[in-house]
């Protein structure tokens, strides 16, 4: 093991390790209950969308891709549906432009073949070294604003308040359908009267004084102790459902966990309603059938890349798991040889893996940053983590006892530990705070990694040729600006 992961090498250890991969996993475990809820929308009445045979795909996606990042590229990073990419294709992709969920597979499939391509060819090589300072430091900060303002949200501090007429229902009825809201929805802080968000501040404050106390494997810690907290309220009789949970009582509650044979091999068996299912003929049928498709795979590759990328960046560099050495291998030498160019690699495989078995794009998850927090610096934090997903085949009803409020402190924490590369910007030089600005404000107030990296591109750009500096910009940054440009635009035609 020693020898594989070279643990020492890293200034690490197998307790360490695990640790990490544990805490990796709980903060990220919730995808394979909410991606089926998202993506089962993308189907209907005469089409369903199999959510157990999602849940399934969401588990293999994640598995597959966790395990080629650990043992190809040896780095901490775990994988699984996106969530943004799961809602894009759900509400855009089957929702506004009209395919069926069979088609939009097959354009996660194209997408992760394209993404291969731009990766053999050496394209994701370019973009990183061409990738400004400024950039790089406010995408690392973006990413830490982002994941703690999705840790505040979870732990159920915030309540938003909407105009009458001002939104959207989507799903069968109003009681079990997904919301969509315009800007007139403001954001407040919620009392704290409720247990669930009693139990979240609690969390934020054992994981903080952990932390600050240096005690190693704080973030799980911090999950298990608010977790069994939960228990002990449910058991005392508070209602499981202000915890999140489906369960009316407490006793409807335990006993939920009680795992059987029939019900596993139910479970797996589900994967055959949507295994297999692209539909390319229908993707293709018409010309302006065509053109939509087109469209909504650039939006997927974008967000594929950049998403990736902005994760690696933003956590990668700052906490040393991509050195100097290993960018000056990546940038000087040929082929996939570094850390950074089998991590970007790696990030390939899930994708196209999912759509196989039926779930929307897979991506290199930010909340990895939790387990590298916690101290994980090689694939063996992945390798476990790949470990706790396959696991929830057998133990699903167990994970889903874990309550988000147990797990989103974390985040806030680990949004925390991110913030440091803001204080290396220059917020004195308007032109530098104006693009860092952009590219960090925009990924919370847009929930969205990628939004925020294409508004910092654009920024980036304007500014230079503002200032004519036109000619110190790289061309693979005029090239994707105008890509963002033009998704932008292709969006507003298209009123989506």
């Amino acid at each position: 093991m020693e020898k594989f992961f070279k643990l020492k090498q890293y200034g690490t250890d197998v307790k360490t390790e695990v640790i990490a991969g544990l805490t990796t996993f709980f903060t990220m475990a919730y995808i394979i209950f909410v991606n089926p809820s998202i993506l089962q929308l993308a189907g209907t009445a005469k089409n369903p969308f199999d959510p157990q045979g999602i849940f399934v795909a969401t588990i293999i996606s994640a598995c597959v891709g966790t395990l080629v990042m650990a043992l190809f590229a040896n780095v901490p990073y775990a994988l699984a549906p996106g969530m943004g990419l799961n809602a894009f294709f759900t509400f855009t992709v089957c929702g506004t432009m009209g395919f069926t969920w069979q088609e939009a597979l097959a354009m996660v499939f194209i997408c992760g073949i394209v993404n291969i391509i731009i990766t053999v060819t050496g394209l994701r090589k370019i973009i990183i070294t061409a990738l400004p300072s400024i950039l790089q430091k406010a995408i690392s900060g973006g990413i830490g604003l982002f994941i703690a303002y999705v840790g505040i949200k979870d732990c159920g501090l915030l309540k938003f308040t909407v105009d009458p007429g001002k939104y959207q229902f989507f799903g069968k009825t109003p009681a079990d359908a997904t919301v969509v809201a315009n800007a007139s929805a403001v954001p407040a802080l919620v009392n704290f009267s409720n247990p669930a968000v009693q139990l979240a501040l609690l969390g934020i404050i054992i994981i903080l004084v952990l932390m600050i106390l240096n005690v190693k494997g704080s973030i799980v810690i911090g999950i298990v102790s608010i977790t069994a907290l939960c228990f002990i309220e449910i058991a005392c009789g508070v209602n499981p459902q202000d915890f999140g949970f489906a369960a009316k009582n407490s006793h409807e509650f335990f006993s939920s966990a009680n795992i059987s044979l029939a019900g596993i091999g139910s479970s797996i068996g589900a994967v055959r309603h949507t295994a297999f299912k692209m539909d390319f003929a229908g993707l293709f049928g018409s010309g302006s059938k065509f053109i939509l498709a087109i469209t909504a795979m650039i939006a997927f590759v974008l967000t594929d890349i950049f998403d990736a990328l902005g994760t690696f960046i933003g956590t990668g560099r700052r906490s040393g798991i991509f050195d100097a050495e290993d960018e000056k291998l990546m940038i000087e030498g040929h082929g996939v040889k570094s850390r950074l160019d089998k991590a970007l690699f790696a990030d390939l495989s899930a994708t196209i893996v999912g759509s196989f078995f039926g779930t929307s794009n897979t991506t290199t998850y930010v909340e990895s940053s939790a387990g590298i927090a916690a101290g994980g610096r090689t694939g063996l934090t992945s390798v476990v983590t790949a470990a706790m997903f396959a696991v929830c085949l057998i133990f699903s009803p167990i994970i889903g006892m874990i309550p988000t409020v147990a797990t989103a402190p974390a985040l806030v924490v680990v949004g925390i530990l991110m913030m440091s590369s803001m204080g290396e910007i220059d917020w004195k030089d308007f032109s530098a705070a104006a693009v860092a600005f952009l590219t960090i404000a925009m990924m919370p107030f847009a929930y969205s990694i990628t939004t925020g990296i294409s508004f910092g591109f654009i920024s980036y750009v304007l500014v230079h040729l503002v200032k004519k500096e036109g000619k110190k910009i790289h061309p693979v940054i005029y090239l994707f600006t105008i890509l963002f440009i033009l998704n932008f635009i292709l969006l507003a035609a298209r009123n989506i």
